[in-house]
């Protein structure tokens, strides 16, 4: 194995002071109007898409930016830094619907699809989750059954991003028996009849991503709408994930640095006992601890990115990226809101929202618990 090396070559750094301009001045401005009004990012991500990130890994050959792993997770910490609710959405275009169909579909899905997909022309959206199966993947009930020359799907998914706007939705359902193997994997674009979306969830944060719910109701697709083999949906969408949690770690990751700058920040100027409260050590002891937290996040998701790019296994460190980032992305903001004191608690200041926006990350794309489970059986293969 080469040695591992996290430093980007000139045109990656090119390409990341970009985005972190256009986060900057673009998206972190309008991140609270957007949230308290939950509205849709949607200049935001046409912004995205036109520096390449909406289709960011995906080859040049299918209209991507043909970006290494390692370069897309800081872009995408920069993402999230300005507004998670753009991160996710991000996130999940790159890491789930982009990596199904670049890795599973046939060339034709690829020049219908990911095509459109990596340009940001159109959105795409992950179907896994219902309101009886989240963690528990397997036991998913839609269904989906063979009617002539096709298939017709029944049943809804729970908690989909981009449920609504995102243009073709990557959609797990049962071809066969119970259990991982009869789950198959289909392509179904919006406008299909009997595609159905709820209304966006009223969260706890992130409210400019909308989550909704998903219903087929006999909806009639194509034979070639299935991805990969019937029976191979389950292990396509999990393989996917491991590169989506990258992604939300290092989403994890930008939340956390947001946070630290801020409090790092307030902490210099904000007076009592008649100095800075950056000089009393119960404060610059919090910093130091949120620092380290962050840096060793960011280390451990670089590590899983660059796993990717050398094409080596990189499930558990892509569990252990997910676990540490959406950690430190609680555990960071939940101490800057602390350093800001009552003026944390309040709207009007920027940790709350990132308070706010950060405990999901320990929920969606796998619960921290289910992250643990990853983790501890690769340590169990490695060492027993």
């Amino acid at each position: 194995m080469p040695q591992m090396n996290f430093a980007l070559d000139d045109e990656g750094r090119l390409i990341l002071q970009h985005v972190r301009d256009f986060c900057r001045s673009k998206i972190a401005p309008l991140a609270h109007e957007y949230d308290r009004e939950h509205r849709w990012p949607a200049e935001q991500l046409r912004g995205l898409a036109e520096l390449g990130l909406m289709g960011a890994t995906v080859p040049e050959q299918w209209g991507g930016a043909g970006l290494d792993s390692v370069t897309y997770a800081l872009c995408l910490s920069e993402v999230a830094a300005a507004d998670p609710s753009v991160a996710v959405i991000v996130s999940v275009q790159n890491g789930l619907p982009e990596q199904m169909i670049l890795n599973y579909g046939t060339d034709e899905q690829r020049g219908n699809y990911l095509q459109r997909l990596a340009s940001g022309e159109w959105l795409g959206a992950f179907c896994l989750t219902e309101a009886h199966a989240g963690s528990d993947a397997a036991n998913l009930k839609a269904r989906a059954e063979r009617s002539g020359d096709g298939w017709v799907l029944n049943g809804s998914k729970a908690w989909i991003t981009s449920g609504g706007h995102a243009d073709v939705y990557l959609v797990m359902a049962r071809t066969g028996g119970e259990g991982a193997s009869g789950v198959s994997c289909f392509i179904v674009e919006k406008d299909t009849p009997g595609l159905s979306f709820g209304q966006p969830e009223a969260k706890m944060g992130q409210h400019a991503a909308h989550t909704t719910t998903v219903t087929f109701d006999n909806v009639s697709v194509g034979e070639d709408a299935l991805v990969g083999a019937e029976g191979q949906g389950l292990h396509i969408a999990l393989a996917s994930l491991d590169s989506g949690r990258i992604g939300i770690g290092m989403l994890g990751v930008g939340i956390a640095q947001a946070a630290l700058e801020h409090a790092a920040q307030y902490a210099a100027e904000r007076e009592q006992f008649g100095k800075p409260i950056a000089q009393h050590q119960a404060v610059a002891f919090k910093l130091a601890r949120m620092a380290t937290q962050l840096e060793a996040a960011r280390l451990v998701g670089l590590k899983a990115a660059w796993l990717k790019d050398q094409g080596q296994n990189y499930s558990k460190e892509a569990s252990m990226a997910k676990l540490l980032g959406s950690e430190a992305a609680v555990e960071v903001t939940r101490d800057a809101v602390q350093i800001f004191g009552g003026n944390g608690y309040s709207a009007e200041y920027p940790v709350e929202k990132l308070y706010r926006d950060a405990k999901i990350t320990e929920i969606y794309e796998g619960t921290s618990e289910i992250q643990q489970l990853v983790i501890s059986r690769a340590v169990l293969r490695e060492l027993t």
